[in-house]
């Protein structure tokens, strides 16, 4: 099943690898930084923890596990309205109920620019209009996400509160916004929260609390020294091949890699 969100730095290009796959495992999937969520809708798990520190995110992925049909009429009239004009006086606007404004986020996410979700310091979304004008796509069954999400937690929080709650027998996969450039894509920041090296750090010692707890750990994270030097002797390294698609130009879109550490 594909996400339904276009998310900078999703792994919709490693659940299509040969080389990936995840650990059989039989509690509960956690994943502590949502996005996309392309691993969890690759492996529906039967129970699962997500969350995301996004909190616009997060209401939108929850109005669609409980009102898709609302979350889906809206998004139908918006198709209908696009527009070069309409897009930015729909940025602009403040929508008022869960199902709007789940719209509105998944109407500009498919409208602006490479599909980034970027803030101001105000909190206010602020990309470009994109190329694209399409904002339903055919074969796109909402129903189909809502049952997909039905026995997940879907909560906004820090990743730690997630992680924290993992034990035997469950797997958290987790995929931090990275803090290093690594190979040839330069691109570190994209939301008004940076995730910075002292984050990175604290992720490393929840993770490795959960693993002592019997939990399962599958994270993927910059391929650079410094990551590969902060996993050291906690963590098995492998790394995967990818090409770097955040680049505004496609001729600038090369291949990289990118670290899968394992834990438990």
């Amino acid at each position: 099943m594909k996400p339904f969100i276009k998310w900078a730095g999703g792994k919709r290009w490693l659940v299509g690898e040969a080389g990936f796959s995840l650990p059989e495992f039989d509690g509960r999937y956690i994943e502590p930084f949502l996005g996309g969520g392309a691993v969890f809708f690759h492996t529906l798990p039967d129970s699962a923890i997500l969350s995301d520190a996004n909190s616009r995110l997060i209401e939108t992925y929850n109005a669609i596990k409980s009102d898709w049909q609302r979350v889906y009429s809206a998004l139908q009239q918006m198709q209908r309205d696009h527009s070069k004009e309409y897009y930015y006086i729909e940025r602009a606007r403040k929508r008022r109920t869960p199902y709007s404004r789940a719209a509105q986020f998944l109407y500009l996410n498919r409208t602006c620019w490479n599909g980034l979700y970027r803030e101001n310091l105000k909190g206010e979304f602020n990309v470009p209009i994109g190329t694209k004008s399409k904002v339903i796509f055919e074969n796109e069954d909402f129903s189909e996400i809502s049952i997909a999400l039905r026995d997940a937690e879907v909560i906004c929080c820090d990743f730690e509160e997630t992680i924290d709650r993992a034990g035997r027998g469950d797997l958290i996969f987790a995929d931090p916004p990275y803090t290093v450039a690594h190979n040839l894509n330069g691109f570190v920041k994209y939301n008004q929260n940076i995730f910075s090296w002292s984050d990175q750090e604290r992720l490393r010692d929840c993770l490795c609390s959960a693993a002592s707890r019997g939990a399962q750990v599958v994270l993927t994270n910059a391929d650079h020294e410094s990551i590969r030097d902060l996993y050291d002797g906690v963590a098995t390294y492998k790394k995967m091949q990818r090409a770097s698609v955040i680049s505004g130009s496609s001729a600038a879109r090369r291949t990289t890699t990118e670290a899968i550490l394992l834990m438990g």
